[in-house]
């Protein structure tokens, strides 16, 4: 490639490509695009330092194409990045790895900071993992940039409003009395923006006979915690006589320890000399003096309004914090039960086939069966609830989704509400995170049912809907349209304008953090739909989640007799989990299963015995473990033996950060049909990790394993 190339009309993140000998390039730009980025080659290395930008989420060089040459304008490049900028490189060599075993890879990496260096020849799977790994990095570093500029615009306009009230802010630290105020502030006191003005200074520019009242009040409000308000004289450093009005409050820490005062002050010299000058008139003009009065008490009043607002917001704040921490302890429980479940759910299916010829007890263990899947099925919502993750988007079943919630929306609307669902079964799959979209219904339902306080009618329906050539917030093309309508009370026009933005609710406070319609609005738009608000008060509101719709069809699970056929020969597995119950119903049914089971409680007495010599075909390990978790024994015993299958066993949904590798996963709760099965899924699939094509619009089938020719595997 002689130049750069022109970026796809996808729009991926771009990797910038320098690989001059043979057919690096060519291969390299292969493995990029199959890590999901957009492959621009450079064909001299001045090209490659011209082309970095902040729009580049990836750097791929070969060390001996840099080795003698001139990095200086690179590193001038890394060197200007702007803070939330840290641009990974990959470095492909030939003499090994980092400084440690490669003295020139020093340079490299005093230049490019950011780099990984991956030895050649290397399997294509690995230069993949870390184009992947590097790429979720950038992608944290977009995600920074945009934090930043938001919060810049919010302090932006909070700056805006404060100037346009004539109002300087101020905040006192209590521990270290250290004082810092806004250039207002600060000019309200006589100094300018760039003077210091600490504590003292202003205590000492307060009038003689004001600072007892003003020091006996700042007492008072750290002592009682009661609003600070206060009008005194100063006197600024050129001698002049000036008033000021203060306003702060006591800010506390969640123990309820006094922290800083946070407050905001006003020029209030020339209110004071007009009221002084109507004091001073007679008594014919009284009238007039009445009219300046209530002027100047209906600007008091808007300042004490904004301050109510403010103390509004930081309630719905305090009530936002509460639910996340609720959600945390939600994940913690809901993750214990569902190893509980584990172990009902496992007894419960090996006592079956002993009782095979016995109805009744038959009918019992089937009994009991179902009451556990239906509660394995609550924590997964309940994880589903507490997780904080992206976005898995998979094809989905609308009405399947909705008619498997069918009792658990039935349960939080109440007796008084009837629910009705229009469910066509001819409707295409949609593009959407499961998970994520069962949350959002629950939200609207939610919604609905406080909507209707006395009972009423709620309807949820889905159909398809093809938008076209419409000046419209969404592309062309197929949508399935999630629909939840209520006969409550409705919204006006001007609460419906506002019912998306974050923080603004109806609802009384305590009983809503303003999020919910957010949340669900942002969640439509990060799916490529959109969520659309109908209301008029007393005829009720439809909300409508506009949802892509595919072609593709949700992947059907193997048939447990292809499963059992997998796994009927006998294997020696080593059980890792440091629940006892858990281990002691997993390897009952991997005995039941025929196979020879070896159980380590830890991690560390797991190593012990791959160590030993001792031959195992799998590893079965729980992810959650004291000590090392399973991701960490299986990096370990890869270490030791880099063919060893092992299958990784978790309630969570996604793995923490840090889970760098991908392992057959085994979800809990499981029975013996599913343990078959992903057995023989990780015994097929050996050490290597199953790779799957991208998904998007135009692509390929998303579950289609994906085959690599000789030439990509290794460069």
């Amino acid at each position: 490639m002689t130049g750069i190339a022109a970026i796809p009309s996808s729009e991926k993140p771009k990797a910038l490509i320098y690989t001059p000998a043979g057919r690096d390039a060519w291969v390299a730009g292969s493995l990029i695009e199959e890590a999901g980025l957009a492959p621009i080659a450079a064909a001299d290395l001045a090209m490659f330092a011209s082309s970095l930008g902040d729009d580049v989420a990836l750097g791929v060089l070969t060390e001996e194409a840099v080795r003698s040459t001139d990095l200086r304008p690179i590193a001038a490049w890394v060197s200007a990045q702007p803070s939330w900028s840290d641009l990974p490189f990959i470095v492909l060599t030939m003499r090994g790895g980092g400084p440690e075993r490669n003295p020139a890879a020093a340079r490299l990496s005093e230049v490019l900071g950011n780099v990984t260096f991956l030895e050649r020849p290397f399997h294509a799977t690995s230069f993949i993992s870390i184009a992947r790994t590097a790429l979720k990095g950038r992608l944290r570093q977009y995600e920074a940039r945009a934090q930043l500029e938001a919060l810049g615009e919010g302090e932006r306009r909070l700056q805006t409003a404060l100037a346009a009230g004539r109002l300087g802010a101020w905040e006192l630290e209590l521990s270290s009395m250290a004082l810092s105020a806004s250039a207002t502030c600060k000019a309200i006191f006589g100094r300018d923006a760039d003077d210091d003005l600490t504590r003292d200074d202003l205590i000492a520019s307060i009038h003689p006979d004001d600072r007892d009242l003003v020091l006996a009040r700042l007492r008072r409000t750290i002592n009682t915690g009661r609003d600070y308000s206060i009008e005194h004289r100063t006197i600024w450093p050129d001698g002049s006589l000036h008033w000021t009005e203060v306003h702060a409050q006591l800010y506390t820490d969640r123990y309820g320890s006094a922290r800083k005062l946070v407050g905001v002050c006003s020029h209030t010299t020339a209110r004071k000399a007009i009221e002084e000058n109507l004091r001073r008139l007679n008594e014919n003009l009284e009238e007039r003096v009445r009219e300046r009065t209530r002027e100047v008490n209906a600007a008091h009043q808007t300042l004490l309004e904004e301050v109510a607002q403010r103390e509004r917001a930081e309630e719905q704040l305090r009530q936002s914090q509460k639910m996340e921490a609720i959600g945390q302890l939600t994940g913690g429980v809901a993750h214990d039960f569902n190893n509980l479940l584990m172990v009902v759910l496992g007894n419960l299916e090996l006592l079956g086939k002993h009782v095979a010829g016995d109805a009744k007890a038959t009918r019992l263990v089937d009994g009991a069966l179902q009451g556990a899947r239906r509660g394995a099925a609550l924590t997964q919502r309940l994880l589903a609830f507490a997780r904080q993750q992206d976005l898995q988007v998979k094809p989905v079943d609308l009405a399947e989704l909705v008619s498997g919630m069918n009792d658990l929306l039935r349960r939080s609307v109440g007796s008084s509400i009837r629910v009705e669902s229009i469910l066509p079964a001819t409707l295409p799959p949609a593009l959407v995170d499961a998970n994520q979209l069962e949350l959002a219904l629950l939200n609207l339902v939610v919604n609905a049912r406080d909507a209707m306080p006395e009972g009423g009618t709620l309807s949820i329906s889905l159909r398809e809907e093809h938008v076209s050539g419409e000046k419209s917030d969404l592309g062309d093309g197929s949508y399935v349209v999630l629909g939840v309508a209520d006969s409550g009370i409705g919204m006006d026009a001007v609460t419906l304008k506002k019912a998306v933005e974050p923080f603004f609710s109806t609802k009384e406070v305590g009983k809503g953090t303003g999020l919910g319609l957010s949340m669900i609005h942002g969640l439509a738009v990060q799916l490529n739909g959109a969520l659309r608000l109908r209301s008029e008060p007393g005829l009720g509101t439809t909300a409508e989640l506009w949802l892509p719709a595919t072609a593709w069809r949700p992947e059907v699970p193997a048939g447990s007799e292809v499963a059992i056929e997998q796994a009927a020969s006998r294997l020696k597995i080593l059980l890792v989990d440091d629940d006892a119950l858990i281990a002691m119903s997993s390897v009952d049914m991997l005995e039941d299963l025929g196979h020879e089971v070896v159980e380590a409680n830890s991690g560390s007495q797991a190593l012990e015995l791959i160590r030993s010599g001792q031959h195992f075909d799998l590893v079965i390990t729980d992810y959650s473990m004291p000590g090392m978790t399973g991701a960490q024994l299986a990096h370990a015993a890869r270490e030791i033996d880099p063919e060893l299958p092992i299958l990784l066993a978790t309630g969570y949904a996604d793995l923490p950060a840090g889970t760098d590798f991908d392992l057959p996963r085994l979800g809990k709760p499981y029975n013996q049909a599913q343990l078959t099965k992903e057995i023989a899924k990780a015994m097929a699939s050996g050490s290597a990790p199953v790779l799957r094509s991208a998904t998007g619009a135009g692509g390929s089938d998303p579950t289609a394993p994906h085959v690599f020719s000789d030439a990509q595997r290794t460069l």
